[in-house]
This record gives structure tokens, C-alpha cells and sequence, in this order.
């Protein structure tokens, strides 16, 4: 009987093991193209001011290699797993690009509403975001760089989860 009760017992614990070595191969999972990753982020400028930050949200996730966040940070996540930290600065050529003084345009004042101001930030309908910069006369200069256009940015991660891509279905046979 004790021999039956001891097998019992090793099942169970090759069991356990089993699943804590499946729940181990999941965790180790590193971020590359077609993962869903799922991060907690704080975003400083070089003056060391908070751009953006997920404290006290959700997590933000995003899916690796599908352009959803800047390059430079695309790049220095792949190979991280989850339960990774990490300080990443990105240049600002592979944030959201060096300033180009050629995206400051001359805008009729008639084209844009009629309490635009300097500093007013503007959206088209394309979804394109822009700056008054200054008025003068009938027209308005517009800044179309992004906001953050010029800048280095350093990232505080905190990696939460890397999934693998959901398996496609696999079409019926007929």
C-alpha cells in the first residue's frame, strides 16, 4: 500500500514539475517579430522631465515588429523576456526623427479656426499634428515636426509579458 501511495506521490510531483517547467519555457519567451509584449514605461526628455509614463495604468502592449512604437526602442527591446528592466536612451534619429526646420510652413490664417493663437496645437483630418508658432499678418507659421522631433529619449522598462503570435486557424479540409 505504501509503495502504491509513494508512486501516487511521484506522479504528482512529476506533474508539478512538468508544469512549472511549462510556465518556466513561457516566461523565458524573448521579444522578437510577431510577439505581443506588455510593458510598464516612464519617458524622460534630457531635461529629465516625465514625457509619458504608464505609472498608476495599464500596462501598454504592442505587437514586435509591426511599427507600432519608435524604432530605436523596437530594436532595443528584442531579446528581453519578461521580468526584464532595463534604461534605454534612443537617439533622436530613431525616436521621432532630428528637428528639420523645412516642416515649418505658412498657413492662411482663413484655413485654421479662428482662435488660433501662438502656441496652438492643431489636427488635421488626416490625423496629423501641428504647432502654431507664430502669426503674422494673414498667415500663420506651423510647426509639423512631432513634439518630440530633435529630442533623445530614455525609457525606464519594465517588461511584463512576451506572448507568443496567436497560431493561425488552419483552413478546413475538404
Amino acid at each position: 500500500m505504501r509503495s502504491v501511495q509513494m508512486g501516487v506521490m511521484a506522479a504528482l510531483v512529476v506533474g508539478v514539475v512538468g508544469l512549472g517547467g511549462t510556465a518556466c519555457a513561457e516566461k523565458a519567451m524573448q521579444i522578437g517579430d510577431g510577439m505581443k509584449v506588455t510593458l510598464e514605461y516612464t519617458l524622460t526628455l534630457p531635461d529629465k522631465t516625465v514625457a509619458d509614463s504608464t505609472a498608476g495604468q495599464a500596462p501598454f502592449s504592442y505587437t514586435q515588429g509591426n511599427q507600432e512604437i519608435v524604432p530605436g526602442l523596437e530594436k532595443a527591446l528584442t531579446g528581453m523576456k519578461a521580468g526584464d528592466k532595463k534604461r534605454i536612451t534612443i537617439p533622436a534619429a530613431e525616436a521621432y526623427g532630428l528637428y528639420d526646420e523645412k516642416r515649418k510652413v505658412e498657413v492662411p490664417k482663413k484655413n485654421l479656426p479662428p482662435e488660433v493663437k501662438a502656441g496652438t496645437r492643431l489636427r488635421a483630418t488626416n490625423g496629423m499634428e501641428a504647432r502654431v508658432v507664430e502669426l503674422k499678418g494673414d498667415a500663420a507659421v506651423v510647426d509639423t515636426n512631432h513634439p518630440l522631433a530633435g529630442k533623445d529619449l530614455t525609457f525606464d522598462v519594465n517588461i511584463i509579458k512576451v506572448e507568443a503570435p496567436p497560431k493561425a486557424a488552419k483552413p478546413a479540409k475538404p
